[in-house]
């Protein structure tokens, strides 16, 4: 009979891994310490919650690597990347989901599968045989996280991870706010009106960031520091890192004309994105937040159309752990002190639902392999899958890895000059390069 795997985690990076390893034949226990044990950031006990973003990004696999992430994820039969497009609801050119119906599909998915069993329950210690993977992601428990730390020897790695609201959309007003998809990106009208968006003048602005600096934050425990993932900020630390920042990150103003008045150009816009199906509930996009609810309440209402914004939904910041892959994993994702537990998703310093899934995705095949006595390597640097498992197994420097996003910069350079005005010609050249090499490595 062959051996079961278990899986501790059914975030994204735990259900693809059970997924994928029980299409290959891989009897699979997953365990998910949810509802029993909570977390600050989760809502229910479903498989596969989103609890930041609904926002799976860029769908383009010619010219942006997360979208070729996507492409490889639905060619290996990811039931992430399914789910998501059975759920997917207009986001100009990302891919946007209805988050409830989502988990609720992936959770449903899971338990029907005959080969996965979903055992609830905390586990806090490290298990010493078997076959596992360890996808507990950034809220990995405190037990279990002790753990980790006892076993690897170094101090777990952490960060603080910030939520961003969401409003009820009957309460905004549409008398200042307008439907629009910056540069109107999409191939449908839904795609092209997926994104709120609420202008503000220079004086507005001013005010808005002066409030936002004053506002009371949330504050940390004692030896907590607050070490942010770039790709992640509230939106009170980037305001503190310049007055202009904000207006050239997510309140930027290009791409976006006003139907209201379309001869004035506004100084900043702040975009809300819709966050489920019905398209009652908008979340505001990059407007992650460690203000306390009061402050919240009062700042975000100076946003025009806000005005009497109803909140569905608080931003809040919580720790976000992850290990020092580069020191702790093969590059077949076992910890090298314990070649029987795997690492995957965020606890292992990628970056994103999309990023996680695809480690869970890996993670799984390669322990089906290993478990029915087969080899299997890794994919290739050149694909974005092995972009990433080629980053964060030794690719990345130790003393500096630092959560990571896939991008182009972590794949092996394309041949093609011509410098910034080649750069379409550049990602084509990659995301080509990955197909090929990806459809390869699937088959064999």
């Amino acid at each position: 009979m062959t051996e079961t795997l278990h899986i501790i985690g059914g975030g994204m990076a735990g259900s693809e891994a059970a997924w994928q390893a029980a299409n290959l034949g891989v009897p699979v226990t997953l365990h998910e310490m949810r509802p029993k044990v909570g977390t600050f950031a989760h809502q229910t006990g479903n498989l596969g919650e989103m609890v930041c973003s609904n926002s799976f990004r860029s769908d383009d696999s010619e010219q942006n690597a997360v979208g070729l992430l996507h492409w490889e994820m639905r060619q290996a039969g990811g039931l992430i990347m399914a789910t998501a497009d059975t759920h997917r609801i207009p986001a100009g050119g990302a891919l946007a989901v209805d988050r409830e119906p989502f988990a609720e599909t992936v959770t449903a998915k899971l338990k029907a599968h005959p080969l996965i069993t979903v055992e609830y329950g905390e586990i806090t210690a490290l298990p010493d045989d078997g076959h596992w993977i360890i996808a507990t992601g950034p809220l990995t428990s405190g037990g279990l996280a002790a753990a980790i730390q006892a076993e690897t020897g170094a101090d777990a790695l952490a960060f603080f991870d910030a939520i961003a609201p969401i409003i009820h959309a009957d309460s905004i007003d549409m008398s200042k706010a307008w439907f629009q998809s910056r540069y109107d990106k999409g191939e449908t009208e839904a795609e092209r009106t997926a994104y709120l968006n609420c202008p503000m003048d220079r004086n507005t602005y001013e005010a808005f960031i002066d409030a936002l600096l004053a506002a009371e934050k949330t504050e940390f425990h004692d030896g907590e520091t607050a070490k942010y993932f770039d790709g992640c900020l509230p939106i009170e630390v980037m305001a503190e890192r310049g007055r202009e920042t904000l207006r050239h990150g997510p309140m930027k103003p290009v791409g976006l004309t006003n139907p209201h008045q379309p001869d004035i150009k506004a100084h900043a816009i702040v975009q809300l994105r819709r966050d489920n199906a019905l398209g009652t509930l908008f979340n505001i996009v990059g407007f992650q937040t460690k203000m306390k609810y009061g402050a919240q309440t009062e700042v975000l209402r100076m946003i025009p159309g806000l005005e009497e914004a109803r909140f569905a939904r608080l931003g809040g910041i919580h720790r976000n752990t992850f290990i020092n892959s580069p020191t702790l994993l093969d590059g077949q994702m076992r910890l090298k002190s314990k070649p029987h537990i795997r690492f995957a998703g965020q606890i292992t310093g990628v970056e994103g639902y999309v990023e996680s899934a695809a480690m869970g995705l890996l993670a799984g095949r390669l322990a089906a392999a290993e478990i029915k006595g087969e080899t299997l390597n890794a994919p290739p640097a050149e694909t974005a899958t092995g972009a990433l498992i080629t980053h964060i197994s030794g690719g990345a420097e130790a003393k500096t890895f630092q959560p990571m996003n896939v991008n182009f910069g972590l794949f092996p350079p394309v041949d093609l000059k011509g410098g910034r005005k080649n750069r379409p010609a550049r990602y084509k050249a990659y995301t080509d390069r990955a197909k090929a090499l990806w459809t390869v490595w699937l088959a064999g």
